[in-house]
């Protein structure tokens, strides 16, 4: 496959290297689950991260050249530095801004509570100097727009004293101004019993009282998309015409202009007939849950613009399938223009594991776009547009936990939803695992590098063995679980040792478009690598 092997060099073997960590917990602290991180994103400059919680928040960082000054490094170092070559230079994020995109709401038609939790946040084009942002909740998405101003601090000052004088201006001009001038032996600046004592204009006072910070942050919520999704959004995606995006649930995509937020076109729905008193339905799951496998067979988790073909999208289901559809074929794109899914070779070979672990649970377009990135519980595949009999590489993520399936989904870890990511140039992807764990593939023909890192300041640190259970989530994509445990429920099964920690996950995870750097999240924490 010519289209996505880069050459050796980009698939040259990448050595990472812990870079930086935000929220870090000390051992044996509560985290809140408002403090969980939910989704993260890059813009396409790579500057700017987004970061999205459980708490409803969105928290911007900025990437800023590491600082080292001629103190800090002597000059044989400075000589030896190729300071034009930004490959080895090791990336630095701070902290920029912070805001609350979606608070906490409830349904009183359906009864239901609606989560503050971003589910996704994506980047837009850049206009004017302003930023832009989407972020969704189970229900809404919304616009917001960043814009960088000024902001002045006041200081109140109390005239009526010559000391208080003195301290005003020390404290604001004078010190820098007097620097450089020459001091009496008790240390103290001739001049500044003299300014103590002299008269001030207004001007000069009304000067001294105001003192510039640095840029911030200001976010405004520009545009609310809501009322178009009866189930929770999974999905996010800006088109490359810049004008339109899509959001996606359980059963529906929907085609946004981000100018028109009261209307929006419903391109995908897959959603049967029958099913028009399903949200009650839902609330009886477990007493009935042969009617709702019957009803929902398949449901869409992830959707995806095509990076440079605005006409062009795919999502992925539940079944395992990748469906490539072709906005320009119909308004309704229900009949998908081709299907990737991979070949039965052996018909015997199916358990009773099969269709759960077969879920795709993210997809990413590679590079050009001619090739896309799945993620199941068990693996990455890499597919071919142009093949859809079966994928051109698959990339071993879970394959020690297969003898542990039947544990794995008796405490519910087999529905946890891994994403994953690709780099720039398409040569490696990554993607996460249980105890932290970051792997990190190549895509070269002659090596199959796998890298694994442990989120955390010592990535060779071994992680720790013990096997832990999950709470249990009420999403439409896991209503098939009913099913499966009442007739195949083994609660005399004992408590397994797993070679991983199940309680500790890394879900969410996104490669710098223009750099080998990787932000992903382990619980409250945001870890930063760099190669």
């Amino acid at each position: 496959m010519s289209s996505s092997s880069p050459d050796s060099s980009l698939s040259a073997p990448l050595h990472w290297k812990f870079s930086q960590v935000f929220g870090e917990k000390a051992p044996g602290e509560d985290v809140q689950n408002s403090d969980l991180i939910s989704a993260i994103e890059f813009d396409k400059s790579g500057r700017h991260l987004a970061v999205g919680d459980r708490g409803g928040r969105v928290i911007i960082f900025e990437s800023k050249e590491a600082e080292e000054t001629n103190e800090q490094r002597s000059r044989i170092e400075l000589e030896a530095v190729d300071f034009s070559s930004k490959a080895h230079r090791r990336p630095i994020y701070q902290y920029k801004a912070e805001f609350q995109s979606h608070e906490p709401e409830f349904d009183y038609l359906k009864s239901l509570e609606i989560e503050e939790k971003i589910n996704r946040v994506r980047w837009c084009m850049t206009h004017g100097g302003s930023m832009f942002l989407l972020s969704a909740n189970d229900k809404t998405v919304k616009l917001w727009k960043l814009k960088e101003h000024k902001v002045k601090q006041v200081k109140e000052t109390d005239h009526s004293s010559a000391v208080h004088s003195e301290n005003g201006l020390l404290a604001e001009a004078s010190y820098i101004s007097m620097q450089g001038k020459p001091t009496v032996p008790n240390g103290h600046d001739m001049e500044w019993t003299t300014n103590a004592v002299k008269n001030i204009s207004p001007v000069q006072e009304a000067q001294a009282k105001i003192s510039s910070l640095e840029d911030s942050v200001r976010a405004s919520c520009r545009k609310v998309y809501a009322h178009a999704h009866d189930f929770n959004i999974n999905s996010v995606s800006n088109n490359s015409d810049g004008e339109t995006f899509i959001s996606a649930d359980d059963l529906r995509i929907n085609l946004w202009n981000l100018d028109v937020k009261d209307q929006c076109f419903n391109i995908i729905d897959i959603k049967p007939s029958n099913m028009e008193d399903l949200t009650a339905v839902t609330m009886h799951v477990l007493l009935c849950p042969n009617f709702i496998l019957a009803l929902c067979s398949e449901v869409i988790t992830s959707a995806e613009f095509h990076p440079s073909h605005c006409n062009l999208l795919a999502y992925s289901s539940s079944r395992g399938f990748i469906h490539l559809i072709d906005m320009r074929q119909s308004a309704l794109c229900d009949k998908s223009a081709t299907i990737l899914q991979e070949t039965e070779h052996q018909p015997g070979s199916k358990s009773f594991f099969t269709e759960i672990i077969a879920s795709i649970s993210d997809i990413k377009f590679v590079n050009d776009g001619q090739c896309i990135l799945s993620r199941d519980f068990m693996n990455l595949k890499l597919w071919d547009i142009r093949k859809d009999s079966m994928p051109v590489k698959v990339f071993k993520v879970h394959e020690h936990l297969r003898p542990k399936l039947c544990e794995l989904y008796n405490n519910d870890s087999i529905f946890d939803k891994f994403e994953c990511c690709v780099n720039g140039s398409g040569s490696h992807f990554a993607t996460g695992s249980y105890s932290n764990l970051l792997h990190v593939f190549s895509n070269g023909d002659s090596t199959e590098e796998h890298m694994t890192v442990e989120a955390g300041k010592n990535p060779s640190r071994k992680p720790a063995v013990h096997s832990a259970s999950r709470p249990r989530r009420s999403s439409l994509s896991n209503l098939t679980r009913g099913f499966y445990r009442q007739g195949n429920s083994n609660s005399g099964a004992s408590s397994h040792e797993f070679a991983c920690d199940l309680s500790s996950k890394l879900l969410h995870l996104a490669w710098n478009p223009t750099s080998n750097l990787i932000a992903c999240s382990a619980g409250s924490s945001l870890f930063m690598y760099y190669a």
